[in-house]
This record gives C-alpha cells, structure tokens and sequence, in this order.
C-alpha cells in the first residue's frame, strides 16, 4: 500500500460529506421539478445523451480500477478512481441542465404531449413494467450512492484501507448498478424526447 493523501479528520470530514450530500441531493429534488423555459438553440436532450455516455465511461472506469486494484496497481486505481469521481461531478451538472431545460418525459407517451394515453400503455406494453422497475431502483440508489462514494473515497485518501476496502463492498457494486442502470434508462426512454 502506499501512504495517505490526506491528514485524517472524522468529524470535519462527516460534516463535509454529509453536508454536500444533503445539498446535492437537495438541488436535484427541487431543480428536478422546475422548468425553465428558455430557447437554447440547441437540443437539450443532448444532455441526456452526454448523460448515458458519461454514466458509461464511469462504468468502465469502475470494472478497470477493479481489475487494477486486484492486480495490485494502487496509483492506477487511484487516478481510475478519481476520474470516475470527476466524471460523475460532470453528470451530476449535466443531469440538472437536462431537467431544467427539457422537463420531464413521460415513458410511453409517443405524442409527446405530457398524457400517456391507455393505447399508448398498450403499444409499449411491458416493457413500461421494465422502465420503472428499472427507474425505481436506480433513483433511491442514486440519490443514496453519493455519501457512500465520498466516505470511500476518504478512507482511501487518508490511508484507511481495511476501512476503505469493507466499505467499497457496498459502495462499488451499488455506484455501478446506478451507472449501467442510467444508461439504460437513457436508452429506454429516448424514443420519447421532444
């Protein structure tokens, strides 16, 4: 192992962390449900699409600082690591950009005019069952995910590696769940954007 990052401070960092967490899950719950209605020039669900790509690159960068790690490449899990870290920093302001801009889109609704009729249910039929289950397990675990992430990455950073290793026994499966889940969310509801 190599030595620590950072000087070790629980209590500063608990409030950091939970802090920015409350926040970040504060933003997203109450920008989510406003619309801004401004003409940008440009397709807002670009942002979805650098969503799907950007939940997919972290992905990837979550199974490679995997494979390096068991093989022992602690300064490339590290740099995977924070690359995934970053990169979910830019989705999350992605992610926000999209709702404001582009509102909600309801899975089915072929007309695009906010109603999904009972026709429209029939014509997607079940796979509107998969969406939402889908969709209802990667939105608490995402909204959950963030404190899990951040305190990993802290016990790694200061050195705590047995703390750090239980802890991304959780936090890993789950951080990865959401990213592939995120993209297949993209990909199931996108037929639907206006």
């Amino acid at each position: 192992m190599f030595s620590s990052t950072w000087k070790k401070n629980d209590k500063k960092a608990k409030t950091l962390i939970f802090g920015f967490s409350i926040i970040v899950f504060a933003a997203v719950v109450v920008l989510g449900r406003v619309k801004l209605n401004v003409q940008t020039g440009f397709d807002v669900h670009l942002f979805a699409k650098l969503n799907a790509i950007i939940n997919s690159c972290v992905a990837v960068l979550l199974v490679t600082a995997l494979v390096a790690i068991k093989n022992k490449k602690q300064v490339l899990h590290k740099n995977l690591m924070l690359a995934a870290m970053f990169l979910s920093v830019l989705f999350l302001i992605s992610y926000i950009a999209h709702h404001l801009l582009a509102g909600e889109t309801k899975f089915g609704d072929a007309d695009m005019n906010g109603i999904v009729t009972e026709i429209e249910k029939t014509t997607v039929g079940s796979s509107r069952i998969v969406y939402y289950i889908i969709l209802g397990t990667h939105i608490p675990l995402a909204g959950i995910i963030l404190p899990f992430i951040l305190f990993s990455a802290y016990r790694a950073l200061t050195g705590e590696y047995e703390k750090h290793k239980k802890l991304v026994r959780i936090t890993w499966p789950v951080w990865f769940y959401v990213a592939v889940t995120g993209v297949a969310v993209y990909w199931m509801i996108r037929p639907y954007y206006g």
